[in-house]
């Protein structure tokens, strides 16, 4: 794209130097009133030089900026940037990208460009989105230097470009869940599971070791030796993912909004469950529900899965737990596995969450996903040196213990809670997920 007409503007070294300057002629004017033309004269100098200095630059010739359409948030992407200079000699080449504040903190991310001898330049502007959603990338400007240093060019490109983060599924992608699903029970292949669950198989002969409570007692006096049953693990069972899309998921957890963190664990797991045979939905809700997918199954169906979560909002809202899981058990035909990834901030709405919670139980396997606040922790451990810090440590220890109360409220109720750092998350979910399958508790 060729570039439009620049700006010329002095540097930080011309301010410098003009600041030195402004003593000096001062000094002139108190001791040889006389010589009071040498003030002006600098300036002037200083001027034409800033002017034959950016002149001095070159001229630009072409400027291209390629956006990605598409990346995840929590990962770094990359702007490229290319430009071609003709003519003249440049000190250095800058810039600056501009867009939404998702994708640059305070709306913008600076770049150095590299410039080659035969006058081209490229750079790249790395940048890491804080949030899910679609960013624009509103303009680019670029600024090269002459050789004194003294003036420079300047040009703003708009480019009116658009950025999709989506959800990160950078777990789904790690080797290691790629490595487990293949060598796991659930595994890349489908072939009938023997051994564990509910569902009976066949019967085989009675093995040392075995348990003796699946011992066929008739089929082994009919046959005068043991034989033992053998079940099939249940494919094709209902797990949702319950996303509390409130003000506190939407608190920023080193860097990244709850939600997000929570996101992609829930996609980790979703994919472990789709890959093993059973089919999973998402459900969203703040105020009221706004989020319910179909339930989907099969490994390819796993973008959809991500494409729903992408449409999770972010509300600066209390969640309506009742309204919210009751419309979710209303929609539930079958006993399903129902994932809730939530966080509370005074007792009054964990009251109304365990209660809540508390109506699914009856029906339903439930698991309650908390990230753990290594914040608030670190207030309360550190070492008090003063009033404010111990009022600190003192509200910090309160909230840890309303925290640990409603966790074993939750727990005595039959709520499987999972209360983890937020990099533990995924894989706990994993085993907690997989403990449930074996043991046959939904279908």
């Amino acid at each position: 794209m060729r570039a439009g007409l620049p700006l010329v503007v002095p540097t930080v070294r011309a301010a410098m130097l003009a600041a030195l300057a402004a003593p000096v002629a001062l000094l002139v004017a108190a001791l040889a009133p006389a010589a009071w033309i040498v003030a002006p004269a600098l300036g002037g100098a200083l001027i034409v030089l800033v002017l034959a200095d950016a002149l001095i630059a070159g001229r630009l010739d072409r400027l291209d900026v390629t956006v990605p359409g598409d990346t995840e948030v929590g990962a770094q992407a990359r702007i490229a940037i290319n430009a071609a200079f003709s003519g003249g000699s440049r000190s250095g080449v800058e810039g600056v990208i501009g867009g939404d504040s998702r994708l640059f903190p305070g709306g913008r991310t600076p770049f150095t460009v590299e410039t080659l001898p035969d006058g081209t330049a490229s750079a790249a502007a790395a940048f890491t989105p804080s949030r899910r959603g679609t960013g624009a990338v509103d303009a680019a400007w670029l600024r090269w230097t002459g050789p004194l240093g003294l003036g420079a060019r300047t040009l703003r490109r708009a480019l009116s470009q658009e950025v999709r983060v989506w959800p990160n599924v950078a777990a789904a992608r790690s080797p290691a869940l790629q490595m487990f699903l293949k060598e796991a029970q659930f595994g890349l292949i489908a072939r009938r599971l023997r051994g564990e669950g509910t569902q009976f198989e066949a019967l085989a002969d009675y093995q040392p070791g075995m348990d003796r409570r699946r011992i066929d007692w008739k089929a082994s006096a009919r046959h005068a030796r043991l034989f033992a049953k053998e079940f099939e693990t249940e494919r094709n069972n209902p797990i949702v993912l319950a996303f509390d899309c409130g003000q506190a998921m939407c608190e920023p957890l080193a860097g990244m909004p709850r939600i997000d963190r929570a996101v992609s664990a829930a996609l980790a797991m979703g994919y472990v469950a789709l890959k093993g045979g059973d089919k999973v939905a998402l459900f969203g809700f703040a105020g009221h529900p706004e989020v319910m997918t179909p339930f989907v199954s099969g490994g390819g169906e796993f973008p959809r899965l991500q494409r729903a979560a992408a449409a999770l909002d972010y509300r600066a809202q209390e969640p309506n737990f009742t309204l919210a899981l009751a419309t979710l058990a209303g929609r539930l035909q079958r006993r399903s596995l129902i994932v809730v990834f939530s966080d509370f901030t005074d007792p009054t709405s964990a009251e109304l969450m365990i209660e809540s919670v508390g109506r699914l139980v009856s029906r339903h396997v439930v698991l309650f996903v908390t990230m753990t606040d290594e914040e608030l922790a670190d207030f309360a451990m550190a070492e008090p040196d003063g009033l404010e810090p111990l009022a600190m440590a003192v509200t910090a220890d309160a909230l840890l213990r309303q925290r640990a109360l409603v966790t074993r409220r939750l727990q005595q109720i039959g709520v499987d809670v999972i209360e983890a750092p937020y990099a533990q998350i995924g894989p706990r979910l994993i085993d907690a997920y997989l403990a449930v399958k074996r043991a046959g508790l939904i279908g």
